[in-house]
């Protein structure tokens, strides 16, 4: 009978680079920046890594489809190595593979690395014909600003909701989101804004105005990984072990059946209540110490702290307000900036936040510390509301 992964899998050392508009570097460079910081951390060479997990989503401008840019980047040792890309969950996908490498007993030590280089591929801005990058025309009839916006307005709907209170709560989480990542030297976004700068913001879609809106940067994350033996042997204490490891993918019947109301999203809530069983969690709002979520609007953020179970379904808007998820909170959330500042580079995110929850459950996240955490929780978001994949990743102090 299947048993999970709880601390099967430890993590042995990571490493992240500045996020940002990198046009100093191109993908390796920032690969190498991750890595070397992770190796580091790590204290192991490269020649001891006997597997590798390769994350990138949109690969055609800067690294393409295999696992050789990575092989070749780091001088890897002739070791196998897998290209994976599932939406915005693929760096927690790359982290997965070699969670599972290890706790198999196929290796002993595997590595995880997501890179994005987004400003080169012309992801952001309107549909272009003829120049061959992402907005050739890819998904022309819809936006992913669009698309949130519409989960905002089922939210209300459902909640009944006055859109002005909806309208503060999103402003606080944004706020909240740029006022952690000023203490953070590696996020993108490191300006302090106020909530009638996102008030009176201009418009994108209604009712997400600029700063309801992540943007769009370039960065790289690395996770070294073993198993618990193995990482006492290296002369490792106070580890951090990987509680739960869960992905829920849309099988279309959010689309083909009226259940749902376009107000949540099925898989969070299912990818959640997998990792909780998996992790032996039973009441996440007391015993989750922080966590990063998929923030890729602040109405993502809302909704996502509802699905998680850590907010009673409809009552994530006075948490919020309660400031329950900011950095003095019971449970704070963005911690790094998240999405919002930390920045988004698809095939990254889902290691940048466990880079965050990593420095934070060794005590090392400096002024954003947080005090004396027990569990971090991730969650990834790919896709849109009707149809996506959803990922939540537990990770805490060994034996917790």
């Amino acid at each position: 009978m299947a048993t999970g992964i709880k601390d099967k899998a430890v993590i042995l050392g990571m490493g992240c680079s500045k996020f940002g508009e990198r046009w100093d570097a191109n993908a390796e460079d920032l690969m190498v920046e991750a890595f070397e910081e992770a190796t580091k951390d790590a204290g192991v060479e490269r020649h001891q890594i006997e597997a590798a997990w390769f994350g990138t989503a949109i690969e055609d401008q800067h690294v393409g489809k295999s696992g050789v840019p990575l092989a070749m980047t780091l001088r890897l040792p002739y070791i196998p190595v897998t290209r994976v890309e599932n939406y915005c969950a693929t760096g927690t996908e790359a982290f997965r593979g070699a969670c599972y490498a290890v706790a198999s007993g196929a290796v002993d030590i595997a590595l995880a690395l997501g890179v994005e280089k987004l400003k080169d591929t012309g992801y952001g801005g309107l549909p272009q014909r003829g120049r061959g990058n992402l907005n050739n025309l890819y998904w022309p009839n819809l936006s992913a600003p669009g698309s949130f916006a519409q989960l905002a307005t089922a939210y209300r709907a459902k909640h009944g909701v006055d859109r002005s209170d909806l309208k503060r709560a999103m402003a606080h989480i944004s706020v909240k989101s740029h006022e952690n990542a000023s203490k953070n030297p590696k996020a993108h976004l490191r300006n302090r804004i106020s909530e009638d700068d996102v008030l009176n913001a201009p418009m994108v879609a209604e009712p997400l105005g600029l700063y309801d809106c992540c943007g769009v940067s370039d960065g790289s994350a690395c996770a070294i990984v073993t198993t618990p033996e193995i990482a006492r042997s290296l002369g490792k204490t106070d580890l951090i072990g990987v509680k739960a490891l869960q992905i829920a993918v849309s099988n279309g019947q959010e689309l083909q059946y009226d259940e749902w109301d376009g107000s949540y999203f099925a898989t969070t809530r299912i990818a959640a209540k997998r990792a909780y069983q998996e992790a032996g969690i039973r009441d996440p709002r007391s015993q989750v110490s922080l966590v990063d979520v998929h923030d890729c609007f602040s109405i993502t953020e809302l909704v996502t702290l509802e699905d998680l179970n850590i907010s009673a379904e409809g009552k994530a808007i006075g948490d919020v307000l309660d400031g329950f998820y900011d950095s003095t909170g019971r449970v704070p959330c963005q911690i790094d900036g998240g999405l919002k500042c930390f920045g988004h580079p698809i095939g990254a995110s889902g290691l940048r936040m466990l880079y965050e929850m990593y420095l934070q459950l060794g005590g090392r996240a400096g002024e954003r510390q947080t005090g004396d955490p027990v569990f971090g929780l991730t969650h990834n978001l790919g896709g849109f509301p009707s149809q996506n994949v959803s990922s939540v990743t537990i990770v805490g102090r060994l034996g917790a």
